[in-house]
């Protein structure tokens, strides 16, 4: 069983509640005991500073050092910005944008002649990025309160789709790539860090809302992620698992069930991405 079986209204409730109180500042925890795959910084540091675990897996420190302060919860498990790699004048959705982190990062990358655009359904989450746009002058990036399997943007607006461990909590997983592919342009790309299952996960786990919404039991494996690409219509599609070597202490929850974090990347067809 790929999808959820559980009442869906508890499952957006236990999203809502865990995302909203991170956005207010409340340190609950993530996956399992440990947290999210990256929202456990090094000891010692501030999730900004964190140089260990996923939070730091991709970002360079020029990077960390140019994001607004507040905005990196560590709640990613990637750098969809860098992966995608952006060009100035390119319009970029990025869905589940938390507090705005990859938004910032592919602002810088798009310049002023582009525009970025985060999508997020926690009401705490949006505003705190719209405050941080606002405050540190980004003017090129904005913030809509939405859910990401019903986004609030025109069809074929955009250049690029990013998400940053996010889809992995949405329970129709296909309805999120027919909108993003709904939402580019021909020949634009979709570039996904996420975490992803190395094996099936068992109902039970399947079924808890507290461990799909800290992001364990909601994963997909890389062909069932590439059977849903594939029905909404996307070509070029290519799903990397990572998690080689030992696992940290933040990813223990997940590893145990065989949950690694991973890219998925995709392209549109009927047009060219260069």
């Amino acid at each position: 069983m790929s999808e959820p079986e559980q009442n869906q209204e508890t499952l957006r409730r236990s999203i809502l509640n865990r995302y909203g109180s991170l956005a207010d500042g409340h340190d609950i925890g993530g996956c399992g005991e440990s947290g999210h795959p990256s929202d456990r910084p090094a000891p010692g540091l501030p999730r900004h500073e964190a140089g260990t675990g996923c939070c730091a897996a991709g970002y360079t420190d020029s990077e960390l050092a140019s994001l607004p302060e507040g905005s990196n919860l560590g709640l990613g498990c990637g750098n969809p910005s860098q992966l995608a790699a952006l060009r100035p004048g390119e319009v970029v959705l990025d869905l589940g944008s938390g507090a705005g982190v990859d938004c910032f990062l592919a602002a810088s990358r798009v310049g002023p002649s582009g525009r970025v655009i985060g999508v997020d359904m926690t009401p705490e989450m949006v505003s705190r990025a719209r405050d941080l746009a606002r405050s540190s002058g980004r003017s090129n990036v904005e913030f809509r309160l939405g859910e990401i399997e019903h986004l609030p943007v025109a069809d074929a607006s955009v250049d690029v789709v990013l998400s940053n461990c996010v889809i992995n909590l949405v329970p129709d997983k296909g309805q999120v790539y027919r909108e993003a592919f709904r939402a580019l342009r021909p020949g634009g790309r979709l570039v996904v860090a996420d975490v992803l299952a190395t094996r099936p996960i068992p109902d039970e786990l399947r079924n808890d809302p507290e461990r799909w919404a800290s992001c364990s039991s909601g994963a997909l494996t890389p062909d069932e992620v590439t059977e849903r690409l594939r029905s909404a219509g996307f070509e070029t599609i290519e799903v990397t698992v990572h998690g080689e070597g030992p696992t940290p202490d933040s990813l223990q929850a997940q590893a145990e069930i065989g949950v690694v974090s991973g890219e998925v990347r995709a392209t549109k067809p009927g047009g060219s991405s260069q």
